[in-house]
């Protein structure tokens, strides 16, 4: 393996690294969130309405990181 394709597969580790290091971040980051919105009361399970309040809760926050992270990834890309 020559080092410029060494190179290249250390950045892709690390890319993939990142990537999933920001999957993690975000679904703590839903859970942290709609889990406080929507759960006033924690107990053995979750009421209908606790569930569709999260579900709707966590699918805003992902459109919502989905939306920056595009933006932020198209900005880099016309920086670069």
């Amino acid at each position: 393996m020559d080092s410029e394709s060494a190179k290249t597969e250390v950045i892709k580790q690390v890319r993939s690294q990142y990537a999933m290091d920001n999957a993690r971040q975000l679904v703590e980051k839903i859970n942290e969130h709609c889990f406080e919105k929507c759960v006033p009361k924690p107990g053995a399970s979750l009421s209908n309405s606790e569930q569709t309040c999260f579900t709707q809760c966590m699918e805003k926050y992902m459109s919502a990181w989905n939306q920056v992270s595009t933006t932020y990834i198209s900005r880099l890309q016309r920086e670069s």
